[in-house]
This record gives C-alpha cells, structure tokens and sequence, in this order.
C-alpha cells in the first residue's frame, strides 16, 4: 500500500500551518503533525474512515481530525490524499461531481 498526497492536499496543509503559525508556530507544527499521522494511519487501515457523506462513493472516504476532514480515495494499493478540509466550511460543489 502507497500513501500519495494530491497537490490540493499538499497546499491545503501547508495553508492550514501558515493559518495557526500566525498565532501560534508550535500549535501549528503540532497539528500538522496530528493530520500526517492520521493520514499515515490509513496505510495499514484504508477503510479506516466513512463515507463522505456528500459524495456518497464508497472509495472516496474521510477520517475525521476536528476540526479537520481528510479526505481520500483509496485505489486497489494506493490511498491518495484528496483534501485538508476545515469541517466548518462546506466542500465546493465541484467536489461532488468528481474536482477536488
């Protein structure tokens, strides 16, 4: 099993850390570090999260980090982080049809 981060994953990590560092550098890095390692996780567990509800696709699953979602999608031996999501906000409606 391989763990890839989509682009969009990627930049929505390194925005969320810069978000947090502006008050807090340490917080930041520890978030940060909560989110690797939860994603981390679903290489020996890849079912590991639900559904998202919003897509309603069995491979495109999300584990939860409040206030965070990660989302993925798990291909035959690969989990392919999609997004860093802030739960507050709603996904964009191109989610739903496949864009992340």
């Amino acid at each position: 099993m391989q763990l890839r981060w989509t682009l969009q994953a990627a930049d929505d990590l390194a925005a969320t850390k810069e978000f947090i560092a502006r008050d807090s550098p340490v917080y930041a890095r520890k978030i940060v570090e909560q989110l690797y390692e939860a994603a981390g996780q679903l290489l020996s567990f890849p079912d590991l999260g639900r559904v998202v509800p919003e897509r309603g696709q069995a491979d495109i699953r999300e584990v939860l980090r409040p206030p965070y979602r990660i989302i993925y999608r798990r291909h035959s031996d690969v989990v392919e982080v999609l997004t860093i999501h802030h739960a507050a906000r709603p996904l964009p409606p191109d989610f739903a049809a496949g864009a992340v």
